[in-house]
């Protein structure tokens, strides 16, 4: 599950579920009755602020969120790891776009609460094969819970893209060396990013393209080598782009034998100052996901280190 970083306390939520165009729901489809049921449980509970945590819904109202709604059907289900399910989903609606490291409404049939997950795959990945994923960890949260252990092949949910929090470079623009720093499930919108800047360098089909691109940097945290998620997927990009996509995987709970693949890229102990200090220039955007609190360490890092505001965009998920 995610937020971003942006909360919004109001009774605005339900007006969230009124934008997209009639054409999309037809009077049969259980879209409409999805989109009735999240209604009615946020005008039921926007007056409760104190007494639960606010709902994705709610955290994201003040969010940028498309019109357009789409109707998926789920495709593939693996185990990316003991606690985390990887979803692919068919994308109905060929209108349906996003950018890197933006997140979905996840409306389900018959579950009244909407889930809030960041989409883990590139955009490149919808062009070319209509197909989107998303790494969802096991919780009792419903739209979690509905995942780990209802959800099937040909199950079909519906979505709607949302989110501030993107990298989408232009052709025209100067290149920008990245820092991308991860905790935990905190890595789904920045391997999305991460998987986008291979797109841009031709990884997928050869083809050259317009965009300048500078490094990237990817700094991900995690208790141990069981939990980093995509890892095997990340050392295969650092090997297609060596200098231009390079990673740095932090372990900070490490009990067993670390594998020989992954020993040269891991270091013990939490992502530091000394670690970030080095990437510091005029020409670098740093980009966060992770616990709350691991997004307030790092932002003090960058701080006395001396990056500008302007240039650290973050997420936040709960």
């Amino acid at each position: 599950m995610m937020a971003h970083a942006t909360v919004y306390v109001g009774c605005t939520v339900p007006q969230l579920l009124r934008g997209a165009q009639s054409r999309i729901f037809p009077s049969h489809s259980p879209l409409r009755v999805l989109r009735h049921s999240a209604f009615c449980y946020c005008t039921g509970n926007c007056t409760i602020k104190s007494k639960r945590k606010m709902d994705h819904l709610e955290r994201t109202a003040n969010n940028f969120r498309q019109e357009v709604i789409t109707q998926a059907k789920v495709c593939g289900i693996t185990n990316e790891s003991e606690t985390v399910k990887r979803l692919r989903l068919a994308i109905a609606n060929k209108d349906f776009t996003f950018k890197a490291g933006q997140w979905v409404d996840f409306f389900i049939p018959g579950v009244s609460v909407v889930g809030g997950f960041s989409i883990c795959s590139s955009p490149g990945l919808l062009e070319r094969e209509g197909i989107l994923e998303l790494a969802v960890k096991h919780t009792v949260h419903p739209p979690a819970h509905w995942i780990h252990t209802e959800c099937t092949l040909d199950s079909e949910v519906a979505l709607r893209v949302g989110g501030d929090f993107f990298f989408d470079p232009q052709p025209g623009d100067s290149p920008v060396n990245l820092v991308l720093i991860a905790g935990g499930v905190g890595i789904n919108p920045l391997f999305s990013i991460l998987l986008h800047i291979a797109d841009l360098h031709g990884y997928q089909e050869g083809k050259g393209n317009r965009h300048k691109l500078g490094t990237a940097k990817l700094y991900y945290s995690a208790k141990n080598t069981s939990e980093l998620l995509f890892k095997k997927n990340i050392l295969g990009l650092m090997k297609a782009f060596p200098g231009k996509i390079t990673c740095c995987f932090h372990v900070t709970q490490q009990h067993s034998q670390i594998c020989k693949e992954l020993q040269p890229h891991i270091t013990e102990g939490r992502i530091s100052e000394k670690d970030l200090e080095k990437h510091v220039s005029d020409d670098t955007s740093w980009y966060i996901c992770g616990p709350p609190p691991m997004i307030e360490s790092v932002s003090k890092l960058l701080s006395n280190i001396g990056v500008p505001r302007n240039c650290v965009f973050f997420e936040k998920w709960w």
